[in-house]
């Protein structure tokens, strides 16, 4: 393994290119993931409420049968046909296709063409920044998982915990993991600790005020990863420009597209991208910040 490791720091560009094509690859993973999963929560729901209903309502056809990552076989939204292996390759297929389905010719969403090529470009980004190291490959998987929290999210308004919960306790494991981790361990402790009570505060001050939830707990978890991950000194980063960011779009959003200011507006995809721009400028940031003062 470490021959591989210098190997591919010999040649990063090699090292670049791998990570990218299989980022390509996981990308449209993360697209099955990014349908199938809140479909999976749903059915898992309805059947824990059956459960304490004492069975009341009987199971339908479709719930009875397996839906899961790997089955049924992927389909058409539109017409339901299955498609091809040679109509999964990540963004080829799309562009092969024209972006439409081939037998019904329904327009294929640009979610898949989108998702597969940040996969590519998070991965290749890591790659360049990082190098073949632990680290490395860590930041990669870091970046995959907040991407398709992030679609999801933005798509259901859910976070689920198989993303923040997993992604919290490998960013409190990777100070034991990787002696040279820029993070110590009592930073990814205080971080995830600050960034869970950071928003639960918000939380609870603006339900006070207003009687309704401003935000879900799911946004509360993936800060306490992101604290995990980064250490705690690079929260108010994370926060502000989450919140700035949200604000600028929300704002936008209503004056533009004439968005009722009334219906929510998913908080993760903002703190997922605050969390991408602190791990890569938070340092730069933070020491010109600080710089500056008198």
């Amino acid at each position: 393994m470490s021959d591989l490791a210098a190997i591919l720091a010999a040649y990063p560009l090699l090292w670049i290119a791998i990570a990218s094509l299989f980022g390509l690859l996981v990308g449209s993973f993360l697209n099955v993931v990014i349908n199938r999963l809140p479909v999976m929560m749903e059915r898992d729901w309805k059947r824990e409420c059956r459960a304490l209903l004492g069975g009341e309502g009987s199971d339908t056809q479709t719930d009875d049968e397996p839906f899961n990552l790997v089955h049924p076989r992927s389909r058409c939204p539109s017409c339901g046909s299955p498609i091809r292996a040679w109509q999964n390759v990540p963004v080829i297929s799309w562009l092969w296709l024209r972006g439409r389905c081939r037998h019904c010719h329904a327009r294929i969403s640009w979610q898949y063409p989108t998702v597969e090529i940040a996969g590519a470009a998070l991965a290749g980004l890591a790659a360049w920044q990082f190098g073949p190291t632990g680290w490395g490959v860590a930041v990669i998987v870091f970046s995959w998982t907040l991407l398709a929290a992030a679609v999801i999210d933005l798509k259901t308004q859910l976070l689920p915990d198989v993303f923040t919960l997993p992604l919290l306790w490998l960013g409190l494991l990777l100070p034991i993991l990787l002696p040279d981790h820029r993070v110590s361990l009592t930073e990814a402790v205080l971080g995830a600790v600050l960034g869970y009570l950071a928003l639960w505060s918000v939380y609870w001050l603006f339900r006070l005020l207003t009687g309704k939830e401003g935000m879900g707990f799911g946004d509360f978890k993936l800060l306490a990863a992101l604290g995990a991950w980064l250490g705690w000194q690079l929260l108010p980063l994370v926060i502000l420009f989450s919140a700035l960011t949200g604000s600028v779009i929300g704002i936008a959003m209503i004056v533009a597209l004439r968005h009722d200011r009334r219906l929510p507006i998913p908080f993760g995809p903002y703190l997922a991208i605050a969390g991408l721009v602190a791990l890569y400028l938070g340092e730069p940031i933070m020491n010109a910040y600080l710089g500056g003062l008198p």
